[in-house]
């Protein structure tokens, strides 16, 4: 009974009297500068929080329980039970939540003349404020003098200005990775352009991939422009585009590199039975008639290759230049066929 009468005791000496005009700073004062505070009575017992703490601690019952039961302390570390509790008065405090996560609060604790006690005014740790204790906190549960606030319109403004900086490094990656793609992307066909194709080759051998180089130059294409006009000619190199590529691997690279001329990079692949059946589906893909408005379009392919095994160390100036005199010996014998580079075509091209 004593013991309760003391409590009482504590409340109504403070701040909380029955009745909140009996002093000048009653219950609701102290809950307005202190709404995280905790009182103490003698006996190190909780006898009451404010608001901000209430929602803080959620599920966690602290009033009518130690201090030391509720709290582990970390500052100062003297304090181990009820009976620590009388020197702390004054002193800084940094403790935490025992039950359920582990909320850091800092603050201080000032004694209570007359029966006793101590008044605990806290706040959140900095490493809280990220998230405010997981509690659902608002500014409305900190005191207006509470530096707290304050830190909290800093974070919100570092989280803004990072999420903007974020947005704006992705526009920039994006507008980056869009330029490095246009610069190496043939604009009418949407196949790799020359520096696509050079890339590749020193990537391949620097990398000591075995490649095959296949040019590929269109037959009757100048007609083409000729007869129907250089928009027609441009409906035609799309569609050879959309053939080459349905043909061949998505590991290969298919370039554009001239008006009609194209480029194909079968990487990993030197059989040259294979890639000769590769190339006769090419051309039959090729000859198909092509529908531009009003007009059939006819055109035909011939096709040169170049082996990166066929060389002591695969040059890829050397083998453009010998795919090319393959090439030109498959339009010598005729056109609309595929041959792979020999020594013995050595005879350059002719117009």
């Amino acid at each position: 009974m004593m013991a309760d009468m003391d409590r009482r005791d504590v409340i109504d000496r403070v701040a909380i009297p029955r009745k909140d005009d009996d002093l000048l700073l009653g219950r609701h004062g102290l809950d307005l500068l202190m709404p995280m505070h905790a009182m103490i009575d003698p006996e190190g017992r909780i006898v009451h929080i404010g608001p901000s703490l209430s929602r803080l601690a959620g599920n966690r019952p602290l009033v009518n329980r130690k201090l030391t039961d509720c709290f582990s302390f970390n500052r100062p570390q003297t304090v181990r039970g009820p009976a620590d509790l009388h020197g702390i008065g004054g002193h800084r405090l940094d403790l935490a939540f025992r039950d359920g996560r582990a909320v850091r609060l800092r603050g201080v604790a000032a004694p209570l003349a007359g029966a006793g006690g101590l008044v605990l005014n806290l706040s959140l740790g900095l490493r809280e404020l990220a998230d405010l204790g997981g509690a659902g906190l608002t500014c409305t549960d900190f005191s207006a003098t509470d530096m707290t606030v304050d830190m909290l319109y800093l974070i919100e403004g570092k989280n803004a200005a990072m999420t903007e900086s974020q947005r704006l490094i992705m526009r920039l990656n994006g507008a980056r990775q869009m330029a490095e793609k246009q610069a190496f992307t043939d604009t009418l066909t949407g196949l790799g352009n020359r520096r696509a194709l050079d890339r590749a080759l020193a990537d391949l051998v620097a990398a000591g991939i075995p490649f095959a180089l296949c040019n590929v130059d269109l037959d009757y294409f100048k007609q083409v422009n000729d007869r129907h006009g250089h928009a027609a000619g441009d409906e035609v190199l799309k569609a050879v585009a959309h053939v080459l590529t349905d043909v061949t691997r998505d590991r290969d690279l298919v370039a554009r590199t001239g008006g009609d001329e194209f480029v194909i990079l079968f990487r990993n692949l030197v059989d040259p039975a294979i890639i000769d059946r590769i190339a006769r589906r090419l051309i039959v893909g090729v000859e198909q008639p092509i529908t531009v408005g009003d007009a059939t379009c006819r055109i035909s392919a011939s096709m040169g290759t170049a082996l990166s095994t066929a060389y002591d160390v695969a040059d890829p100036v050397q083998m453009m230049a010998d795919a090319d005199l393959a090439l030109y010996a498959s339009k010598r014998a005729g056109r609309s066929r595929h041959a792979v580079f020999d020594a013995c075509l050595h005879v350059p091209p002719s117009e």
